[in-house]
């Protein structure tokens, strides 16, 4: 895969680009969050060398083309509002894993389907990918509701998966083929 440290995507309202240690404030405020954290396959952040660890292997890991993880910023601001990542990139097959997180302020205002949206065209136009998978915790209906509205179909559920501390859940597993996705996916 290609190095990610220059990708930088723009849609009406978002700019996503790599995160910098400037933001590690922001993202341990986003990630210490418990009801941010409530679908998540960890727990809430408790420390800044969290971010800061999290900023510095992502450096890496866009260096070497393994894993795309984008800040989600507002561009009339410059908040930091979220990230937005592709991982477990299986160039062979040419598929990827979608994920993302968009502050708790900001819910409900359109701004994940706005972020994944730029990401998927990335995806498909720049990648050449083919497929697209998102793993979501079944309970997280906005989540699940958002990847319908830009064409993702649930494709199963994988029964009691995740672990953290000691909750139990399962994973809907969602799919997007690059041929089934329309250009106006976002506004359906």
């Amino acid at each position: 895969m290609q190095a990610f440290t220059n990708v930088r995507l723009l849609t009406a309202r978002l700019e996503l680009r790599p995160l910098s240690l400037g933001d590690a404030e922001h993202l341990l405020g986003i990630y210490s969050d418990p009801e941010f954290m409530r679908y998540w396959s960890s727990k809430p952040w408790t420390h800044i060398d969290q971010a800061i660890a999290l900023i510095e292997n992502d450096r890496r890991e866009l260096a070497a083309g393994e894993h795309l993880r984008l800040g989600v910023y507002l561009r009339d601001q410059g908040w930091l509002i979220g990230t937005c990542s592709l991982f477990n990139l299986n160039e062979g097959c040419r598929r990827a894993e979608v994920g993302y997180g968009i502050a708790r302020t900001h819910w409900r205002r359109g701004y994940m389907v706005e972020a994944v949206s730029a990401v998927i065209s990335f995806a498909f136009s720049e990648l050449r990918l083919h497929r697209l998978e998102a793993d979501i915790d079944p309970r997280n209906e906005g989540s699940a509701r958002g990847l319908e509205r830009l064409g993702f179909i649930r494709e199963g559920l994988l029964r009691e998966r995740w672990i953290v501390g000691e909750e139990v859940s399962d994973s809907a597993l969602y799919g997007l083929l690059d041929h089934e996705r329309s250009p106006a996916a976002h506004l359906r």
